[in-house]
């Protein structure tokens, strides 16, 4: 029997999108800037209660503005969470300056303030504090900002809150992306909202967002000539692509509240079966399950994360590994980790025993349960330990 592709998050669009996009052709405001970029950032940061927003054209053209902005440079040390894709320290790279990974914690998957201070203590001895941080909220979960932010107040380093998959969560009754001297989202496909491909830089610094706006629009000193005294970027969004977010930016509650149902759904399904655990959500927080993430326990089940993605796409059905931390990535072998413990490197084993499951708010309850029955299927044909 052949089944339709079922896709880990794909794009999910209302219609409402449309009457942006129009709006853009009507007056033709097709190129960059226009309208619908000044309200998309208008209506992003009202709510996410930030004082101003810069739209960009991928989440990592935001991050790597904020370390411009923060005067990141050649052989600056910036810590950055191990536990992500590859985008989060890439502009690192950029400036020329060096990424340090800092392990995860088990009760949120993110950064652990444990590793954070002995990495900061660590620099702080040797006379080159980090000049920035970069906090990554996986899969949609916030990290334990109070103790993060205490620790880099007390040392004096700013944070780079890389939301880029948390849109719509919050924390302490806060939302995601407003914890840092920046916060990145990105609209990438995959996100739970997406502009095709996009990002936002927030922050309550008016003054920086209008320098990164200024950089981001290729550094174009006032002039009637075109003069430029410094380097600058093509990052800006396109007025067409802002209008799709408008769009899918109005629909934002509802994405949250069925990617949350999606993640019940599962659990309940699969919560009971010996060997599954899922990623963990604080009481204090609320995460927009943007992925919902399992763990298989390999002293229970026989099933390793590659054998049941593999079986699931038997079914038609992707799923994908957890993100391969960066300390193990090959261009990044010869760069600082700091561990949760000393011998324990919790991200690794998130690694080594965690997948995602399908978890796009399109996601149809009869596709749901095809999935939870794909995964009960190839387990069966698993000896249990």
């Amino acid at each position: 029997m052949a089944y339709d592709r079922i896709y880990l998050s794909p794009p999910h669009m209302s219609g409402d999108e449309q009457q942006f996009i129009s709006e853009a052709f009507r007056t033709n405001w097709i190129a960059p800037l226009g309208n619908n970029v000044d309200q998309f950032e208008k209506e992003i940061s009202t709510y996410v209660d930030s004082d101003c927003s810069l739209a960009l054209s991928s989440g990592t053209a935001a991050i790597h503005l904020a370390l411009r902005l923060l005067n990141i440079e050649r052989n600056d040390i910036v810590l950055c969470s191990a536990l992500t894709f590859i985008a989060s320290a890439n502009p690192i790279l950029y400036e020329g300056a060096i990424p340090v990974f800092i392990d995860s914690e088990p009760e949120t998957w993110n950064m652990s303030p444990r590793a954070l201070e002995r990495a900061i203590e660590h620099y702080r001895r040797i006379g080159v504090l980090p000049k920035a941080v970069i906090v990554v909220n996986l899969y949609g979960q916030s990290a334990d900002y109070n103790e993060i932010l205490e620790i880099c107040c007390r040392y004096g380093v700013p944070i780079i809150e890389d939301a880029a998959e948390s849109l719509g969560s919050m924390y302490h009754g806060k939302k995601s992306g407003t914890f840092g001297k920046f916060g990145v989202f990105s609209f990438n496909g995959n996100k739970i909202i997406t502009t095709s491909g996009g990002g936002m830089l927030v922050s309550d610094d008016h003054d920086l967002i209008e320098k990164g706006r200024f950089l981001s629009t290729q550094a174009r000193d006032k002039a009637l000539h075109y003069e430029h005294s410094q380097i600058g970027y093509n990052y800006r969004l396109s007025n067409v692509l802002a209008g799709i977010g408008r769009g899918q930016l109005l629909h934002i509650e509802e994405r949250v509240r069925k990617r949350r149902e999606i993640f019940k759904k599962y659990k309940h399904a699969l919560g009971s079966i010996e060997g599954i655990a899922f990623m963990p959500e604080p009481e204090h927080s609320r995460s927009n399950r943007w992925l919902t993430a399992i763990l298989l326990d390999p002293s229970v089940l026989s099933t390793t994360p590659i054998e049941l993605i593999d079986g699931m796409e038997n079914f038609n059905i992707e799923a994908r590994p957890i993100w391969k931390p960066l300390h193990l990535q090959p261009i990044f072998k010869n760069n600082h980790y700091f561990p949760h413990e000393e011998e324990q490197s919790v991200s690794a084993h998130l690694f080594n025993t965690g997948l995602c499951l399908p978890s796009g708010s399109s996601l149809t309850p009869v596709d749901q349960d095809r999935i939870i029955a794909a995964i009960k299927d190839v387990l069966s044909k698993k000896i249990l330990k």
